[in-house]
């Protein structure tokens, strides 16, 4: 089985930036259609966007799925198309809601609508992400893991910008069959994109003609789940990826009030103090995946540790939180705000590229054909510690503020609950199972070798010897 190449790798880079173009116009796009245009109360969007979340626990059945197949490339397409109509069927319905609206008229049928295209948004990405994983942490040699996951990602976040921009430019001025045809317009481009992306990608990193991988054994899903919690290193990581998703998705939406409540940031200031920390994930990604590059050349297999960056980025995000916290308490109005939050976006940067990674190498880690499964249960504890975290981050400082009179206190004390989780996660990260020197040796030479990927062990668990390190997923669209 040869590992996939660098064009191989952009390929899937190029579906993963599909994935966020369909995603970003559903749940940033139609949620400032709703609440501003329509005027319509932001919990709903808030709500659909909890629907979407919410679905992705079904990320398990649908990596079950591929396993039982033995390809990822139909998951791939299929759930690329579904998420496509999902779009779709969600602009329509905002359409409807804008009908309905302008008639004096209720608007529960496009209600209704959206809710089903939230779910299908949600089953979509599901069956896509949780694949594209799986062909990743199966095709990928490990010393590339970082690299490549951090090159997929940086490519995802591409897919937002750019049409967050380019549909940006096309939706003026509004209308809502403008909208219609502007999300229809991505979604079949991102469904085109990925048929050719994925066209024979699975067949040429195989050397078996037929298929890429042989099907797993036919038993039953649960059975198959109740196999996979039963592995100690997968359940301590399902664990371990929930919490440090939730410590991570928490301070999503209360960073910006914090600075306006105690700092006086404007909403202008506050939206690019959120730029400051998206900068620093963006170098925190790319400290990590040139670590790797220069520890293939120098053959320092310890400065590509994923487990280090993973567990490293744990506690320095938490060190960034705790800077936050002591802002709050002293409410100091000279303490370097952006600087502070620059660090904690490095910090994530760091934890999200290392978990990423880890999760590829942790896939094969235990019984045969059950990688999709891993990867969908850690999938569904990231999905559902994201949707919790937003929610819980947001219910924590409304609480805070019933019960202590100073803004910047409460505020405070939410960074330190925050802090508090991520060294839990990281606690829990170093009782997971770590490669012996002797494999981490092996992976760093093996990367110099042309075609070769890194020996498996007879059970198919991994690197030969080893027992890889963690982690989690750090994007919402994952």
């Amino acid at each position: 089985m040869t590992p996939l190449g660098w064009s191989g790798i952009v390929r899937l880079g190029l579906v993963q930036a599909c994935l966020g173009a369909i995603v970003v116009l559903t749940t940033s796009t139609l949620n400032r259609v709703m609440v501003v245009e329509l005027a319509l109360p932001a919990l709903l969007p808030g709500l659909l966007v909890g629907i979407h979340y919410a679905v992705q626990a079904t990320r398990p059945r649908m990596g079950w799925g591929s396993d039982r197949g033995g390809r990822r490339t139909p998951w791939i397409v299929g759930g690329m198309a579904v998420l496509a109509v999902g779009g779709v069927l969600a602009a329509l319905a905002v359409g409807w809601m804008a009908q309905a609206q302008a008639e004096a008229q209720g608007y529960w049928a496009g209600l209704v609508l959206a809710a089903l295209a939230f779910v299908l948004i949600g089953l979509g990405v599901s069956a896509s992400g949780t694949s594209l994983l799986v062909l990743l942490a199966k095709r990928v040699a490990a010393p590339r893991r970082a690299a490549a996951a951090t090159c997929v990602w940086i490519m995802m976040i591409a897919g937002f910008a750019l049409t967050a921009g380019g549909a940006g430019s096309l939706l003026d001025p509004f209308s809502p069959a403008r909208l219609l045809a502007v999300t229809g317009g991505v979604s079949v481009l991102a469904l085109l994109v990925t048929l050719l992306a994925v066209r024979g990608l699975e067949s040429q990193s195989s050397d078996a003609p037929a298929s890429a991988e042989q099907p797993a054994a036919p038993v039953p899903f649960f059975e198959a789940l109740r196999e996979v919690w039963g592995e100690d290193t997968a359940r301590r990581f399902t664990v371990f990826v929930f919490i440090s998703m939730l410590a991570y998705s928490a301070q999503d939406l209360i960073l910006e009030p914090f600075a306006g409540a105690v700092f006086g940031f404007s909403p202008g200031e506050s939206t690019r103090l959120a730029g400051v920390q998206h900068g620093g994930v963006l170098v925190g990604m790319l400290m990590v995946a040139l670590a790797g590059f220069v520890a293939r050349r120098i053959g320092q297999p310890a400065l590509a540790s994923l487990r280090g960056w993973t567990l490293g980025g744990c506690l320095a995000s938490a060190l960034a939180l705790v800077g936050l916290a002591l802002a709050g308490w002293t409410g100091a109005q000279d303490w370097p705000l952006r600087e502070n939050v620059f660090l904690l976006g490095v910090a994530n940067g760091a934890f999200s590229i290392g978990a990423i990674g880890s999760m590829m190498q942790l896939a094969a880690q235990g019984r045969e054909s059950r990688e999709g499964l891993r990867v969908g249960l850690w999938g569904a504890a990231q999905g559902i510690a994201f949707g919790l975290g937003g929610l819980a981050g947001t219910a924590a400082s409304d609480l805070a503020h019933v019960l202590i009179v100073a803004s910047g206190s409460a505020y405070a004390s939410v960074f330190a609950v925050e802090g508090v989780l991520f060294v839990v996660a990281a606690v829990l990260g170093a009782r997971i199972a770590t490669p012996t020197p002797a494999s981490e040796r092996a992976a760093v030479a093996s990367a110099d070798t042309p075609g070769a990927f890194v020996p498996t062990s007879p059970d198919g668990s991994g690197a030969a010897g080893s027992g890889l390190p963690l982690t989690a997923s750090a994007l919402k669209t994952q």
